[in-house]
């Protein structure tokens, strides 16, 4: 019986061993110093924001890279990376204080884009970025070119990170479908479908400045339009202004009130 117990005890300890030695290493983060650095150089939402909303961004992007951890895979991740995937993950919920992301754990960062079998060479590579499901559920793939091109390019109206960032936001409800429940005020459901088509028709037409890839359908429309809201926000004021203040209802609700 003693000799039972004490195999029962080793299997226990091995078992143990394994899976300390299989655990990853821990999350890594740059320091608070070049954080606010980076962002106040390439981020403009950051920028545009009071000192004390500024210190409330930077807590949030803190925790953020403490409990989502983002892999490179064939490339180094480097303390830009992090910041910029970190900065457009907070700031479609930055108006929700308190809101976490509880549908991912990890972000892996490609050097450039890949294709739908997450293959880094050969033909068909246009994908940038991805919300995994099935096996990859609860995973994020971002190309690193992309992302980057998104926080350094202050003349595109695009961030494929915030893209991705908002699918995840919509994804909350159950359904990836363009109609971000948790985020949007049940009045406005549907004033915010009835535009949304309204403006897939007019890029249809090619009467829009948005994106053609957001007539693909109802939730590539609602993440394009976010990219376009927050990176060139007085443009869409001016060129779409019924469309923004709905966006504005969206992802800055206290800020519309204020206003």
């Amino acid at each position: 019986m003693q000799i039972v117990t004490v195999i029962i005890l080793l299997i226990v300890i091995a078992g143990t061993i394994y899976t300390s030695l299989r655990k990853k290493p821990p999350l890594l983060q740059p320091g608070i110093e070049t954080e606010r650095q980076l962002l106040q150089q390439h981020v403009p939402f950051y920028q545009a924001l009071a000192p004390a909303e500024k210190e409330r961004f930077e807590t949030a992007l803190q925790k953020f890279l403490q409990t989502v951890r983002i892999t490179g895979v064939q490339t180094k991740v480097e303390d830009m990376d992090m910041v910029f995937i970190a900065a457009a993950a907070i700031i479609p919920i930055f108006a929700f204080e308190g809101w976490e992301y509880r549908n991912i754990h990890e972000v892996l960062l490609y050097p450039d884009s890949f294709d739908q079998e997450y293959r880094t060479t050969g033909n068909g590579r246009d994908t940038l970025g991805m919300v995994g499901t099935g096996p990859m559920q609860n995973v994020m793939i971002l190309s690193k070119h992309d992302v980057r091109e998104g926080f350094l390019n202050n003349t595109g109206k695009s961030n494929t990170a915030i893209h991705e960032f908002v699918h995840l936001v919509d994804k909350t409800d159950g359904d990836t479908d363009g109609l971000p429940e948790a985020l949007l005020p049940h009045r406005y459901a549907l004033p915010w479908l009835q535009r949304m088509h309204q403006e897939i028709q007019q890029i249809k037409s090619g009467d829009s400045d948005i994106h053609p890839y957001a007539a693909t359908n109802e939730a590539e429309f609602l993440a394009v339009a976010a990219e376009y809201f927050f990176e060139r926000p007085k443009l869409m004021q001016q060129k779409h202004p019924a469309l923004y203040e709905l966006l504005q209802q969206i992802f800055t609700p206290a800020r519309s009130a204020a206003e």
